[in-house]
């Protein structure tokens, strides 16, 4: 059975219409990789579940970090969901109100925005937790 919404996932989007989170996501990071001539990236529901455990782990144990409450980086994580990665990257926001707001942030970060540009990266997964946490997930499968 299909999780109803993961990206935006946690709690915020769980029970939003489909274009609020995925779609809407995957639209806006592919419409900046058009624009910067790079091929657009799939949705990734594995990629997601990842983001949105990050999320709840940060804003549940109140730390902000790209290392998990267990130590894991993001290639642990992606590796324990079962996502055999050649490539991966994880960008992370908090305090955003929207999608928008966090996308747009980090387009304005140079490291994040070299995330989401990347031409290695294939799939994408977003997630917003509790307290406005953002986490997005790009990687590329087994190189």
């Amino acid at each position: 059975m299909r999780r109803r919404r993961v990206l935006a996932a946690g709690l915020a989007w769980a029970a939003c219409p489909a274009l609020a989170g995925e779609e809407a996501a995957l639209a806006r990071v592919n419409r900046l990789r058009r624009q910067a001539g790079r091929a657009a990236l799939r949705w990734s529901p594995v990629l997601a579940e990842v983001a949105r455990a990050h999320a709840e782990d940060m804003a549940r144990n109140g730390f902000f970090a790209h290392q998990g409450s267990d130590g894991s980086t993001i290639s642990d994580r992606v590796a324990r969901a079962g996502y055999g990665w050649c490539r991966v990257a994880e960008n992370i926001a908090r305090g955003q109100r929207s999608l928008d707001a966090a996308i747009a942030g980090w387009q304005g970060s140079a490291g994040h925005r070299r995330n989401m540009l990347n031409r290695d990266m294939a799939d994408l997964g977003v997630a917003r937790g509790p307290g406005n946490t953002w986490v997005m997930v790009l990687a590329r499968p087994g190189c």
